[in-house]
């Protein structure tokens, strides 16, 4: 396998590397709460939409789509959006909500893996259609800075890591297992300044959605 891993990192293109260093860069600034992991996405998203596409791999290519015009909405957020604070806290959604939200998004993925697979050349498309249906709304929890997007993104990224092994794509499968341990860290880091809020600000916080 590691021969497997140092020929596909041999194989990457110029733009996969700035896909990937960016990618990277995306979710340590936004680890870190800071409103430039935005720019970051844009560009590692526009380079894996064009990559995803040329590989077949269609439900990733739209995802990619998406998070273009997310890195949009997220930046626009982050910075304020309407609110009168220029920055946005970090807010915790009830266990009611998210087992709702997992409902839905299982029944979803299901109906589009089942059309994917039927009516498309997409390969695993019941894997890359519950990886990408909950990317979808876990990107929306993240540009609403909401505590679980993390718990979220530990499955989506496992479930990822085996896709790119499967599809050829041994480099981002790396990726991802850094990724997986930096989905982690995130989840301690915005649980800790949730918890170091004042009281009234906390249960405020972790009473939305």
């Amino acid at each position: 396998m590691m021969e497997q891993l140092l020929t596909g990192f041999n194989a990457m293109s110029v733009w996969e590397y700035i896909g990937v260093a960016t990618g990277l860069m995306y979710l340590l600034l936004a680890i870190k709460q800071s409103s430039w992991c935005w720019p970051a996405a844009f560009v590692s998203t526009l380079i894996y939409m064009n990559l995803f596409w040329q590989g077949a791999l269609l439900l990733e290519s739209a995802l990619n789509f998406y998070y273009l015009l997310m890195a949009i909405y997220g930046w626009w957020q982050w910075n304020g959006g309407l609110e009168e604070s220029n920055t946005k806290p970090v807010v915790s959604w009830s266990l009611n909500k998210h087992t709702k939200i997992v409902v839905v998004l299982t029944i979803i993925s299901l109906v589009v893996g089942f059309l994917a697979d039927e009516y498309t050349t997409q390969k695993m498309a019941y894997l890359d259609s519950f990886t990408t249906c909950f990317a979808v709304y876990t990107t929306y929890m993240v540009t609403q800075k909401v505590l679980e997007n993390w718990l979220y993104w530990l499955f989506i990224d496992v479930a990822s890591i085996y896709l790119y092994y499967q599809t050829g794509y041994l480099p981002t499968a790396a990726l991802f297992v850094l990724y997986t341990f930096l989905a982690l860290k995130g989840y301690v880091e915005w649980r800790d300044e949730l918890q170091d809020k004042p009281i009234g600000d906390k249960k405020q916080a972790t009473t939305l959605g």
